[in-house]
């Protein structure tokens, strides 16, 4: 296919319909607006906002019957990632009501800091971030694991709650757009059709300075943190369960199985250690289990809003902007980024934000000649990038839910997310694109067994195989 016909299909894409994203932008005027008046973001629950913004989406195209956008609702909400992330709410919300309970989460802050000295605590959280997000391939697992041992850090050495807490979802981050497990570099790759390692490769020399830069950042931040802190006494026993949890995050084990096994853990540990009465082992759990109703129930209606943006020809309206804005190769670059960004934005998924640019993505490349490994990586990172400072992402809310804190708290000391964009806008002006892949590129699509002639951006599908 050569590029007049492949100009000839975008002329023929559905244009969309702009105002299907009139829900999420309703939220954003209610939610900032609000907390701007009030001068407190916690003046209007995050729930609340997007209840409206739920209803001003049922609103909407009044040709469509209440009860198909009901069945519209339901897939969005039933779409796996979407289960996943609620059962992996649920079973850390067990979880961190045990281990806290346990006196883990205590014992494990003040032998980290008897180990590390406190200007280093920040940066570790970080680091600490980057290895078990890149080892379990997701960052909300990350942040579940890490979020509670950044509040008993920030406690400790009296470093803000949001700055630590920054530190774990910049570092959540990193793995996950780098992870071969991850379901995000599964997408990216399986979308453009390259190699998972190839990928890898170029990725990680772009996010790299940027991981490094945050490190340092972190590091002139904290570098002047007491030397002189009243650290409490640790129990050995009370800590293990959080190293089972780190440990197996670091060895790829599933997350539920990981968390299972550190509930199971915690309450061994407590009862044990007498910090924990055998009554109490079944009301920590329920206590934890129901602080994640919050953000279980943000996620739905987050994933219902998406489903009917998605149903009203919002995404194709983001889609078809993107595509006719496109005039170079370093402009065809700018405008995957912009896309899968925009779609991210939209759905509040970088997994499905990928699922559904990549096959635009596709066409973009071939049009403009794009190595397939770069983009891939662009849209990655720039799913990444979005995911990771949008304040109704799954990773901001359960950071701010861990510690009781608003998600606009954290974003301005999420550096890693906005130098990872920084470092990639970077690499596409200043690298011209010399890398030749180790296998032709095919320029038609009918050449490449892994993208369909006809791709459906909406219903594109792929293994899960790496």
């Amino acid at each position: 296919m050569d590029n007049t016909e492949i100009k000839a299909r975008i002329a023929q894409e559905n244009k969309g319909n702009a105002k299907a994203l009139l829900p999420i932008a309703v939220f954003l005027v209610i939610f900032i607006g609000s907390g701007i008046i009030a001068n407190d973001f916690y003046a209007m629950p995050t729930i609340v906002a997007f209840m409206i913004a739920l209803a001003v989406a049922f609103c909407q195209n009044p040709k469509l019957k209440f009860q198909d956008k009901i069945s519209v609702c339901t897939k969005g909400i039933g779409d796996d990632n979407v289960v996943t992330m609620c059962f992996i709410f649920l079973t850390a919300g067990a979880f961190s009501g045990a281990v806290t309970a346990a006196g883990g989460a205590d014992s494990t802050v003040y032998l980290g800091l008897s180990l590390i000295p406190s200007q280093f605590a920040v940066v570790g959280l970080f680091l600490i971030g980057c290895f078990i997000s890149l080892s379990m391939g997701t960052s909300v697992g990350t942040i579940v694991a890490l979020a509670p041992i950044a509040v008993g850090v920030s406690n400790a050495t009296g470093f803000v709650m949001p700055l630590c807490l920054s530190a774990v979802v910049s570092g959540a981050m990193f793995g996950d757009n780098l992870s071969m497990i991850s379901d995000t570099t599964i997408a990216a790759v399986r979308t453009q059709g390259c190699e998972m390692s190839d990928k890898f490769k170029m990725n990680f020399k772009i996010v790299l300075p940027a991981a490094i830069v945050t490190a340092l950042i972190y590091y002139i931040m904290t570098m002047h943190g007491s030397s002189e802190l009243e650290l409490g006494e640790y129990n050995i026993w009370q800590v293990l369960p959080y190293l089972l949890v780190l440990i197996g995050a670091l060895a790829g084990i599933n997350v539920f199985v990981v968390l299972i096994f550190g509930t199971i853990a915690s309450v061994i540990a407590g009862v044990a250690t007498g910090a924990m009465a055998t009554n109490e082992i079944f009301t920590s759990i329920g206590t934890g289990v129901m602080s994640m109703y919050d953000i279980t129930a943000i996620t739905i209606t987050v994933a219902a809003i998406g489903a009917l943006v998605k149903e009203y020809g919002g995404i194709d309206a983001v889609l078809h902007f993107i595509h006719k804005n496109t005039k170079s190769k370093k402009g065809a670059q700018i405008s995957i980024a912009a896309l899968v960004a925009g779609v991210d934005l939209s759905t509040a998924n970088n997994t499905i934000a990928i699922v559904l640019a990549g096959p635009i993505a596709k066409e973009i490349s071939l049009e403009y000649d794009i190595d397939p490994r770069r983009t891939a990586s662009l849209l990655d990172i720039f799913a990444s990038v979005a995911q990771g400072l949008i304040p109704y992402g799954a990773q901001m809310l359960y950071a701010a839910a861990a510690a009781g804190i608003t998600t606009y708290a954290i974003i301005p000391y999420t550096f890693y997310p906005i130098l990872m964009a920084i470092s990639a806008f970077v690499f596409i002006f200043g690298f011209s694109q010399k890398e030749k892949s180790k296998k032709e590129v095919p320029t038609d699509r009918s050449e490449h067994p892994q993208t369909p002639n006809k791709p459906d951006r909406l219903q594109y599908s792929f293994s899960d195989e790496p």
